[in-house]
């Protein structure tokens, strides 16, 4: 049995889903950020899988998946100053008890 597009994108889907459901069901900050980066994983996962079995020979996707890591590895660092920033204000890190934007 060989591994197949479709492998590949049941486990992107099934990636992105968990972290989609996650995202929207947990209320810790950091938990959240780290569905984010589940739900990227999926992506690019389906990313490689589609440019690897469309054009072999090209190595556009690969490359569009070395980007988008590091573009989720500064999206972690900055989340993360942003989240210990305002755990050091609030003394939470739960999404709903976040209200600094309020009036």
């Amino acid at each position: 049995m060989t591994v197949g597009l479709e492998h590949y994108l049941v486990l992107s889907a099934l990636l992105f889903s968990i972290g989609l459901y996650g995202a929207l069901a947990k209320k810790n900050a950091i938990v959240i950020l780290m569905c984010i980066e589940i739900m990227l994983n999926g992506v690019n996962i389906a990313l490689a899988a589609f440019s690897s079995y469309v054009t072999p020979a090209a190595l556009t996707g690969q490359v569009f998946v070395i980007f988008t890591t590091i573009v989720a590895a500064a999206e972690v660092v900055i989340g993360l100053a942003i989240i210990f920033n305002i755990y050091r204000n609030r003394e939470t890190m739960e999404a709903d008890k976040i209200d600094m934007m309020k009036w």
